[in-house]
């Protein structure tokens, strides 16, 4: 399928200049050059750069976008730009062509359609206006698009901040997922259990993490679904079973291998609907690389797919 991005009549640019480490980065000059490209193909009147400092502006954004009856939103900024803005614009049942250009700490989404972040390369490939499908999800009815989850890598999620995260970048987990072990479970197993349930089956099974993914990547580098694609209409699960600092360190290995199916203690199931319920209230759940939920949990795949110029 082919849009016809000449005949836009309005256009909006999203960029979130908080997103990602861009201290020493030319970021701010790439979204220069996309938005005079923009402005160069749609007509200077047409085409609207909107600058994101602060997320409450996100919902600002969308009602304008909304208002203005954009035929396309560019979204650049990272997974949880990308998500809340998609959310806030689909909560007003509201779906204009979207594109995004990575620019974020993480970009899951970006990696997933393989886009580039080579402005050149970008623009010339939007041009073409080849539109493919993006299923979503729902986590107690908040959006995602790659992945969600709860238990060990939500509670790392959690408990990172944003300083950290613009600082460090992908280290911050990876040392926050370090101190978490010593936390935890210096003196015993990890001690957080979920039960799950998958398209209203009788059957509830036992879990000490889960991970549930729309797309073939996750945390950045690893593919841990690979029959996974985020315009294919499906949930894909993983439900760790084992509980001790061994168990932990080989989910660990099996991730960065990007290989489940060989290790023990790890379900795999495929689902439109997945419910959770944890031992511990208001344990936290990440969509996105954001902890904005908590337990317990009902995630649904939504049927109408978006449509993402890429």
């Amino acid at each position: 399928m082919q849009a016809g991005i000449k005949e836009f009549k309005r256009v909006i640019l999203v960029y979130n200049r908080n997103s990602g480490t861009q201290f020493f980065s030319s970021m701010a000059t790439k979204i220069t050059e996309i938005s005079g490209a923009l402005k160069h193909l749609s007509g200077a009147c047409n085409a609207e750069l909107c600058i994101i400092d602060s997320f409450p502006q996100v919902d600002e954004i969308a009602e304008k976008a909304f208002r203005d009856k954009a035929d396309w939103v560019i979204i650049a900024g990272g997974d949880g730009t990308i998500r809340a803005m998609i959310e806030k614009m689909s909560d007003r049942g509201y779906f204009p062509y979207i594109s995004i250009f990575p620019a974020g700490t993480v970009n899951l989404v970006g990696k997933e359609l393989d886009i580039s972040s080579n402005t050149s390369y970008w623009l010339e490939s939007v041009k073409t206006g080849n539109v493919v499908s993006v299923y979503t999800g729902r986590t107690n009815g908040s959006l995602f698009l790659t992945v969600t989850g709860i238990g060990f890598d939500s509670l790392v999620v959690e408990n990172v901040s944003e300083t950290e995260k613009k600082v460090f970048n992908k280290l911050a987990y990876a040392w926050e997922g370090m101190d978490m072990v010593r936390r935890e479970m210096l003196l015993g197993n990890w001690r957080y259990r979920f039960k799950v349930r998958f398209d209203n089956e009788e059957t509830w099974h036992e879990a000490v993490s889960v991970i549930v993914g729309k797309s073939r990547y996750y945390a950045g580098i690893y593919c841990l679904f690979k029959d996974a694609s985020i315009s294919e209409p499906i949930l894909h699960a993983a439900l760790f079973k084992g509980s001790g600092r061994s168990d932990f360190m080989r989910y660990a290995a099996a991730i960065a291998k990007g290989n489940l199916d060989d290790v023990g203690n790890i379900m795999i199931k495929k689902a439109r609907e997945i419910e959770i319920c944890c031992n511990e209230k208001n344990f936290p759940a990440e969509l996105d690389g954001d902890a904005v939920e908590e337990a317990p949990l009902k995630i649904k795949l939504v049927e109408e797919p978006l449509k993402f110029i890429v």
